[in-house]
């Protein structure tokens, strides 16, 4: 109001806009905005975060808020501050971890599932593995403590797993087997050299539980515990050889008819992550080139070829495709 006074305008607002001459709009909506921020700023001062939102949100500026939330514990507001932080983005991880907090493994595990979170997405999948790796730690260290009076010092599920078989009952887990199934995919995306080693850690713990807590998963990870740690494994540079040929062994074994190609796109994205250019290639010439490339979740095979400098390949398939612009652009 007090803008619209300095302007000239109406204090009151009518529904037309004939009052609103267009050379003043740009002053009057700068009002507006050094308006809400003024009183977002004083909701913060005042503790409510809640409040604050929608002002900062209407302008567009959105980092008071992740800031004050960063800082925030949970109380009363923290539902309304998980609203915010998670599935409006200010910010994500923040927000799972409030989850965490307040509501357990479970739901932060189907809250990230439910929402595709891009913005922290790699933080969100490393605060999940931490805490699902921390709880089976804590919770094996208490048994052993039970048993032999104290827990050794330990920093994997291996260390303290060796050694120590009658962990591992027939009805003996750590946490539900459910969490880890979950969280096992999101590897696929890892490339935090400390995520992956808990990662694989895990992995380690899945192998030994009794055969009722070993479910069967979907190919290529038909053993999940099995399999996801060679990918694992490679990714961390552990005897690449031996991982790649297992996956491959699943693309010669894999019936396209049956399963797709899944286990071909899987080899070639691995491939390209430890920039083994020229094993993708030919596993894609072999595998995939009556696949519609914008189906693919892996590059296409003239990707590939651009991504290995192989372009006489490249110039081949194109020729062979009657593809003339990825033939000009090879040659």
């Amino acid at each position: 109001m007090k803008k619209r006074l300095e302007l000239g305008l109406p204090l009151i607002q009518s529904q037309s806009s004939a009052d609103f001459p267009v050379n003043l709009r740009a002053d009057y909506e700068k009002g507006m905005v050094e308006a809400a921020r003024e009183t977002g700023n004083l909701a913060l001062e005042g503790g409510d975060i809640v409040r604050a939102w929608p002002y900062f949100r209407a302008i567009g500026d959105p980092a008071p808020v992740a800031d004050a939330i960063e800082h925030a514990e949970a109380g009363e507001s923290a539902d309304r501050l998980i609203d915010i932080a998670f599935r409006e983005g200010v910010p994500p991880a923040k927000g799972l971890q409030l989850i965490l907090g307040q509501h357990g493994m479970c739901q932060a595990i189907t809250a990230f599932g439910m929402y595709p979170i891009e913005k922290d997405r790699a933080a969100c999948i490393k605060l999940l593995v931490r805490s699902l790796h921390a709880e089976v730690m804590e919770r094996m260290s208490r048994v052993i403590a039970s048993q032999e009076g104290a827990c050794p010092p330990a920093k994997t599920i291996a260390e303290l797993a060796a050694g120590r078989d009658w962990l591992f009952g027939e009805y003996d887990y750590y946490v539900d087997t459910s969490h880890l199934f979950s969280l096992l995919p999101y590897s696929l995306e890892v490339s935090d050299e400390g995520t992956l080693r808990l990662l694989h850690d895990l992995c380690e713990y899945g192998k030994k539980l009794s055969s009722m807590f070993q479910s069967r998963g979907q190919p290529p990870f038909e053993q999940p515990f099995v399999d996801y740690d060679e990918y694992i494994l490679a990714l961390l540079g552990d005897d690449v050889e031996r991982r790649l040929e297992h996956f491959h062994q699943k693309v010669l074994q894999s019936s396209p008819e049956e399963v797709g190609t899944v286990a071909a796109q899987l080899f070639v994205n691995l491939a390209v992550r430890l920039k083994r250019f020229e094993e993708a290639v030919q596993v894609s010439i072999d595998h995939l080139t009556d696949e519609d490339p914008s189906e693919l979740t892996c590059p296409s095979t003239l990707q590939l070829c651009s991504l290995a400098n192989d372009y006489a390949r490249l110039k081949d398939l194109a020729r062979s495709r009657g593809d003339l612009l990825s033939y000009v652009a090879a040659t």
